[in-house]
């Protein structure tokens, strides 16, 4: 391994992250000729171009395309041999990043994280709330150890763990027709004015295809699209129209205050589930499965199903 060292393979990663030799050096906290000079030595013992270089602009060759993952990979597993080193030999220890779409963050990460921070004080959880394309993209690029979205999700290099499925329920303004409905049919459904998450959002996608209603139908509120549920609440509070919300985020108080009236959906499917995701590459899938079940215990069971 003479020739190849671990900073070298670090600097790689990072110009190919910010495509930018100079933004490189300042997250390595290098100079620039430093990085530049460190990188040239890495291609000249590969006997390979990593990167093209123009005036305004870096990209990977077809053999910087190569050895990204392998670099990614062999950067983490070095990782977790310093953290074994330094005494992290218990399970759920050290840091790890765990990325959280926005329709399920707020309402499932105060169940299960001041738990696991008494039960594994040496964990660190750095989260992280995206959009579910978003953040496997950062998964992939190792920029985060796991992730907690809905399925489907079809891709041959990650591993999953489902946790559990959600019924959907409607939410409508009180005095609204549907409000008389105790069970939410497909007709009742396809006539209600019907306020969806902004594009983009898998929620938005599900909700859709649940109704089958077209992005362009007229009996949806394209108006006002929303990019949290809790907005899409005030919107039907409001009296703009109804909504589709899974179950953790219902809020009794809402119905106690009569600001809101749920509604349980009588459509088969009307569920999302919900899955923990990590790379099967990753050395930390005894801790992934681990988490996963420690997620599943904090769940409200009258409100979810476990899987």
């Amino acid at each position: 391994m003479n020739g190849l060292s671990l900073r070298e393979l670090s600097y790689v990663v990072a110009v190919a992250d910010t495509g930018s030799f100079t933004r490189a050096a300042q997250h390595c906290h290098v100079s620039q000729p430093t990085l530049s000079s460190q990188i040239r030595k890495l291609e000249e013992y590969l006997a390979i171009q990593i990167f093209e270089r123009a005036p305004r602009a870096v990209r990977l060759t077809q053999a910087g395309e190569d050895l990204i993952p392998l670099a990614r990979t062999i950067l983490e597993a070095a990782t977790a041999i310093r953290e074994r080193a330094h005494g992290h030999q218990e399970p759920l220890s050290g840091r790890l990043h765990l990325g959280v779409i926005p329709t399920l963050g707020p309402y499932l990460i105060p169940r299960f994280v001041p738990g696991m921070q008494e039960q594994y004080p040496n964990l660190k959880l750095v989260i992280r709330e995206d959009l579910t394309e978003n953040l496997i993209r950062a998964l992939q690029a190792h920029e985060l150890d796991a992730i907690l979205a809905a399925l489907p999700v079809r891709l041959p290099d990650l591993a999953l763990l489902p946790l559990f499925e959600e019924p959907f329920w409607l939410l409508a303004p009180p005095g609204h027709p549907l409000t008389t409905c105790r069970f939410i049919t497909e007709k009742k459904l396809l006539e209600a004015p019907l306020l969806l998450l902004a594009e983009g959002h898998c929620l938005r996608d599900q909700a859709l295809a649940l109704c089958h209603k077209r992005p362009n139908s007229t009996q949806l509120q394209t108006d006002f699209q929303a990019s949290s549920l809790e907005t899409l609440k005030q919107m039907v509070v409001a009296g703009f129209g109804c909504t589709l919300i899974p179950a953790l985020a219902l809020d009794p108080n809402d119905a106690l205050h009569g600001r809101l009236v749920a509604r349980q959906m009588g459509l088969p499917g009307s569920v999302r589930r919900v899955a923990l995701m990590w790379r099967r590459s990753h050395l930390r899938g005894t801790d992934m499965q681990l988490l996963g079940r420690f997620i599943q215990h904090a769940l409200p069971t009258e409100s979810v199903t476990c899987l």
